[in-house]
């Protein structure tokens, strides 16, 4: 009997240390990443010339709320979208609205109006925002002025999308019933 004590007691002592090992060894855990408000978004165009264009941009949505005029006022320089800075990749030169954009990548920023868009390429990378655009406003490399149209569809999220054109394409932005065309051609 006192063997089978002994045994017993041996049993319990080494299940217990076992099963605290077994517990500190529990699944590990699941890290999911925190949701951004306005997630990243991405748009690519491959022309026959083999000129890549691709725009990166944060993706703010409507919610109910009034677009341009309030939540971006007028007249105010705006980081064409939301979070980071819009960037633009161009691996050749191209023209935008018959002005030369040379290959290379850029910080997008826009002066939205009621009726017409100043849309600014900068070469000063890497911003958050617009905030300190003052600080790098020198390194403004082009700047087009594009009409607003309507469009026919209500966009909840900020999009930007390539359409092919005949002699390039068109970087379409639109959010809410607001859109910009900005026509792309490419240099041979």
């Amino acid at each position: 009997m006192k063997k089978l004590n002994v045994l017993l007691f041996v049993w319990v002592v080494l299940s217990t240390m076992l099963g605290t090992k077994i517990a500190a060894q529990e699944a590990p855990k699941v890290i999911v990443p925190r949701q951004k408000a306005s997630p990243m978004a991405m748009t690519a165009f491959l022309s026959e010339n083999n000129t890549y264009l691709k725009v990166t941009y944060g993706q703010p949505f409507k919610k109910e709320r009034q677009i341009f005029g309030n939540l971006v006022p007028y007249g105010q320089l705006w980081r064409t979208g939301a979070n980071e800075a819009t960037e633009f990749t161009t691996t050749r030169d191209i023209k935008i609205d018959k002005k030369t954009l040379p290959a290379g990548t850029y910080t997008v920023f826009s002066i939205p109006e009621e009726d017409s868009w100043t849309i600014i390429f900068n070469a000063a990378l890497g911003q958050w925002g617009a905030y300190k655009y003052e600080d790098f406003k020198d390194k403004d490399v082009l700047r087009v002025s594009l009409p607003v149209e309507r469009s026919a569809d209500i966009y909840e999220a900020f999009t930007m999308m390539f359409e092919e054109t005949r002699k390039g394409a068109d970087l379409v932005l639109v959010w809410d019933q607001t859109k910009i065309i900005l026509p792309i051609t490419f240099e041979n």
